[in-house]
């Protein structure tokens, strides 16, 4: 882009104020740009995007909701660290609620779930094939947050989507273990609980749920823990 358009993108942007501001936050952060334990400056951001504070404080006010960004008492702003001296926990807490939720949506959906659950499993779908790791997290997210919607219990649905929010930088290092080329298995895996929960086979659906989520945990074990080190001659 060149620099003379620049302002008039930023002009344009600018009246979506805080949706803008939360947008590129929230890029930077999933994709690791901003390090978890970074601070976030105001005053900067006000500066580059050449906007007040008051959209920034409300994008922040949103990331936080998301596990994104924290609020230290001294009421600066740093990105979220990842824990992941207790990540079992993590793990534990979102295979369960991958379960319950894909349980219950086969036993509750009504036709109409199905097809917004069918909608959001094209857009992930599209953005595997697209290798846009973004779109892939932002999309299996919506896909499961459907499902769990299917499920009729709001208590569950809030649950898993603040989990599904929290561990969005973990799917980013997820996507990374395959370069951003998600095998298209595991766009099956996806298919294979649609059907499942179609057929209200609950049982089934339970299986395929803790499936999908065991694959995923195993992946990213395997990334963080492998062996990179480099043999140097002396």
């Amino acid at each position: 882009m060149s620099e003379d358009m620049q302002p008039a993108l930023v002009e344009r942007k600018r009246g979506e104020g805080a949706k803008f501001v939360y947008e590129i936050l929230r890029d930077d952060i999933l994709n690791l740009v901003l390090e978890p334990g970074s601070p976030i400056d105001e005053i900067q951001l006000s500066q580059r995007l050449s906007m007040s504070r008051t959209p920034i404080r409300e994008a922040l006010v949103r990331l936080a909701s998301e596990g994104l960004v924290t609020t230290l008492p001294n009421r600066s702003t740093v990105v979220s660290p990842i824990d992941f001296l207790n990540l079992h926990t993590f793990f534990d807490a979102i295979t369960l609620m991958y379960r319950v939720t894909t349980r219950l949506a086969a036993q509750h959906y009504k036709s109409a779930d199905l097809d917004i659950i069918r909608q959001k499993q094209n857009d992930f779908a599209e953005a595997v094939a697209a290798q846009d790791a973004l779109a892939m997290i932002s999309t299996n997210r919506d896909f499961h947050a459907a499902i769990a919607d299917a499920g009729r219990n709001a208590y569950f649905t809030g649950l898993f989507c603040r989990l599904l929010d929290e561990g969005r930088r973990i799917m980013r290092i997820y996507y990374s273990s395959f370069e951003d080329r998600l095998p298209h298995r595991y766009v099956v895996e996806h298919e294979d609980m649609i059907v499942a929960i179609e057929a209200r086979d609950i049982d089934l659906a339970d299986q395929l749920a803790a499936a999908h989520a065991d694959q995923i945990v195993k992946q990213i074990q395997q990334m963080i823990a492998s062996d990179r080190r480099v043999s140097v001659p002396l």
